[in-house]
């Protein structure tokens, strides 16, 4: 995300996104899309009613979450929509939301959110924290808490007979709470922690040298990583400039199920829970199911498009080729077309479908809806 220094004498601009495209959020956000059509095509859930939608980019960032959620409240310019389903009116009023993604930025919208009573469903906020109805009270999620995976965690060390071990953490709500959870389930079973070292990929990578070389010198083999994917991304790295000794990681469920640290070889056989795989017939071919003349319909969809092919769909790419067509989506091998494990993307199909059946049970009974009802997020909260 781009910023500037408040100077305070001239309006602050607004945050913008900058960086790389992450293809895998965005598979999550056609998913939530693809089931929305899935859902307006049934005849038993909310006959006769169909839902449009908006969808927002947080970037990963609080400041960008925020104004999503603020545009949600408000009805305000949405940034990724080009369906026509939505009236002006309707767009004021936005019964409930899917996401976050992260804890943190979930965090910080359900904060908002639950003061309008707008119900927020997360398919991957897994921090402890949020199961606090007294803070959240408009906060629900698909997926478990990690109080739960941290039990889960210290009795897997405990099984194999692991009771000296090293830990590290992302250095956000994510991994603070995580491992909070963890070192106090493994007080109780009895496991010895020799450090607990945290990072975020943001701080000097001094800080990142540091935890490094904690886990060189320790004398422990065992490491558990409740880390995101951008924190062990850099301290893998990092470690690999000067390997220490063979270790066995215990992955948290951001990143042990990623094929992505495969190419690590200090990660051969770690171990981890992960969200059971599954199948969402008719995904794949919705999301091939994709052209040049669509992709310009949406700014995100062209960034895709231009990003995988290395090609220009506005011609304002300085230096890019013109795409002309023969690009091939069903060739591309990226997240954004990899369905061979949909874990947390059957998270976001069932965080929508659990948002329709809440509606449903407003508006409809056993047999028709009434189209002309008025209700309130409160109503499809409680």
């Amino acid at each position: 995300m781009r910023s500037e220094q408040n100077t305070y004498t001239r309006e602050q601009l607004q945050p913008q996104c900058s960086g790389s495209m992450n293809f895998r959020e965005l598979r999550f956000a056609r998913a939530m899309e693809f089931t929305i059509h899935e859902i307006n095509n049934r005849t038993d859930l909310l006959p006769g009613i169909t839902l449009g939608y908006q969808i927002h980019d947080s970037c990963g960032a609080v400041r960008m979450a925020m104004k999503a959620a603020f545009q949600f409240a408000n009805g305000l310019d949405p940034f990724f929509n080009y369906t026509d389903s939505c009236s002006k009116s309707a767009a004021a009023a936005v019964p409930a939301l899917v996401g976050e993604s992260a804890s943190t930025t979930s965090i910080s919208m359900a904060r908002m959110m639950g003061l309008f009573g707008i119900p927020q469903v997360s398919y991957y906020a897994t921090c402890a924290c949020l199961s606090d109805k007294r803070q959240y009270p408009a906060f629900f999620r698909t997926i478990p808490s990690d109080h739960h995976q941290a039990a889960a965690l210290a009795k897997l060390v405990k099984h194999f007979g692991w009771t000296w071990i090293g830990a590290v953490r992302s250095d956000t709500d994510y991994g603070n709470y995580g491992m909070a959870s963890f070192l106090k389930a493994a007080q109780e079973e009895g496991i010895c922690v020799e450090y607990s070292e945290s990072y975020y990929r943001t701080q000097p990578r001094s800080k990142l040298e540091r935890v490094a070389n904690v886990i060189r010198r320790s004398t422990a083999r065992v490491i558990v990583a409740f880390l995101n994917t951008g924190e062990i991304r850099f301290l893998l790295e990092e470690l690999a400039r000067q390997p220490p000794p063979p270790l066995q990681w215990i992955g948290s469920e951001t990143w042990i199920i990623d094929p992505e640290f495969l190419r690590f070889n200090m990660c051969a056989g770690a171990i981890g829970f992960g969200v059971p795989r599954s199948v969402i017939p008719g995904l794949r071919e919705f999301l091939l199911d994709l052209s040049p003349a669509q992709a310009l319909k949406s700014p995100l969809l062209t960034e895709f498009w231009e990003s995988s092919f290395s090609c220009s769909l506005t011609g304002s790419s300085e230096g890019a080729r013109e795409c002309d067509g023969s690009e091939d989506i069903r060739a591309l091998q990226n997240p954004y077309t990899d369905t061979s494990q949909l874990r947390v993307t059957n998270m976001v199909y069932k965080a929508t479908y659990a948002i329709a059946h809440a509606i449903h049970g407003v508006i409809c009974n056993d047999t028709q809806c009434d189209k002309s009802a008025k209700f309130t997020p409160w109503q499809v909260k409680n």
